[in-house]
């Protein structure tokens, strides 16, 4: 008769164990009993950047790299980017199920009017460089934020963590756009609490001298989607450090900060501007063919193509690439768009990059689109953050919650010297 377990043969000894095995995985920790004397540590796995390993249970975010699936609590991502509304995605990411319309309103009306920040976090950014980049400005101004919620400390008051998380979500567009108007010189423009989440985001991106912004319905409708898209994918690098960072209890907004940090590497956060970087050097839908050999070289790099964990079409680049058409009938046709489109395609064909799985992920149209909407490259990993901090939210409420959690503590390998004594400096 099957049994859920795994039976292992220890060949320095010649013992055998019988590991557990649950939800396809075994404990680490069993592997400890695998020991060649009594004074073994025992058993560790090595596994660099966690190619992996699960490090927690989670009832957030599905993934099905191999068939291109993308789910939040089960709902398909292509169903909420059609359908559901930004605040809506999350809700349903924060507390597990899609809000009733009253639970939506109370819910909207709770993050509309926690929008404003501290006029010393203004200051806080007006002391930075001109030049800034705005994610490093995020990063500060998030962190800083904990000082002025000390009652954010609080993280096993159920209640506590719910206002934090409200605020959070709030304050993130504002801080954006602070960060924005910062680097161009203009002066902030204040949230306007008659807007959408993603309309009041471009009023005060974009609002000049007018007395009252009116957000463009289909830049507004498509920032949202946007949002959707960016707002949970699993144990990411972000959301890692967000629940490394957070298992030390220290308050959210700390934890945010580290999490937006992780964001703003050009590995994560940066992607989508280095692929619009790349169809810049391409420069010509002619120029493709030779750029492609020389990816297959190793010369350069295919931006935007591959990921860690789909070997399928990434199911956010097929929504996003209809967005864009949809952005560019407003705004006009973004040049690169062409290019994007052919490199797309051979890759596509191209046996070599079928036999890797390298298909076009979330950064490969996004960049294209923001572009188009007048934003700056420098800005893109902000947006990214602001769609994220629900995830980030969600998934740090669920490891506070989760009594399997303790600080987070990897080990290692040694592979120092051995003990020596110490020589004096003189005799050196």
């Amino acid at each position: 008769m099957a049994k859920d377990t795994l039976t292992v043969t220890d060949n320095r000894t010649g013992r055998t164990y019988e590991l557990p095995v649950e939800h396809g995985t075994i404990r680490a920790a069993d592997l400890r009993q695998i020991k060649v004397g009594e004074d073994d540590f025992g058993l560790m796995s090595y596994d660099p950047a966690f190619m992996n390993t699960a490090s927690t249970k989670s009832a957030i975010t599905y993934i099905d790299g191999d068939r291109g699936i993308l789910e939040y609590r089960g709902y398909p991502i292509d169903q909420l980017a059609e359908h559901a509304t930004f605040l809506e995605t999350a809700y349903l990411l924060l507390f597990g199920e899609l809000p009733t319309r009253a639970a939506l309103d109370e819910f909207t009306h709770a993050i509309t009017h926690h929008t404003m920040v501290h006029e010393n976090i203004r200051e806080f950014i007006d002391a930075f460089r001109y030049d800034a980049h705005p994610m490093g400005i995020l990063v500060g101004t998030v962190g800083a934020l904990s000082t002025f919620y000390p009652d954010a400390k609080e993280v096993d008051d159920a209640e506590t963590r719910k206002l934090q998380m409200t605020r959070l979500i709030a304050k993130m567009p504002t801080l954006a756009a602070y960060a924005y108007r910062h680097r161009r010189g203009l002066p902030n423009a204040y949230p306007d609490n008659d807007l959408s989440y993603s309309g009041n985001f471009l009023n005060m991106l974009f609002k000049m001298t007018e007395v009252k912004y009116t957000p463009n319905p289909v830049i507004e409708k498509a920032l949202d989607v946007l949002f959707i898209l960016h707002a949970d994918h699993e144990q990411n690098c972000s959301t890692s450090a967000m629940r490394g960072v957070g298992s030390s209890r220290v308050d959210p907004f700390s934890a945010t900060a580290a999490a937006c940090a992780a964001l703003y590497g050009p590995l994560h956060g940066g992607a989508n501007e280095a692929v619009v970087r790349m169809l810049n050097e391409i420069g010509s839908v002619k120029n493709i063919g030779s750029y492609v050999e020389r990816a297959k070289k190793g010369e350069v790099r295919l931006m935007g193509f591959g990921h860690r964990v789909y070997k399928n079409y990434d199911p956010r680049a097929k929504v996003i690439k209809k967005l864009a058409y949809q952005v560019f009938d407003e705004v006009g046709k973004n040049p690169l768009i062409d290019i994007a489109v052919a490199l797309e395609k051979i890759a596509l064909e191209d046996e070599y990059f079928v036999q890797r799985k390298l298909y076009p992920n979330v950064d490969f149209y996004s960049g294209l689109i923001y572009q188009s909407m007048g934003l700056p490259m420098d800005i893109f990993p902000v947006l990214f953050a602001i769609g994220r901090t629900p995830g980030w939210l969600a998934q740090w409420d669920e490891m506070i919650n989760d009594r399997e959690q303790k600080i987070a503590r990897p080990r290692q390998v040694y592979l120092g010297s051995s003990r020596r004594d110490y020589v004096p400096l003189s005799d050196r």
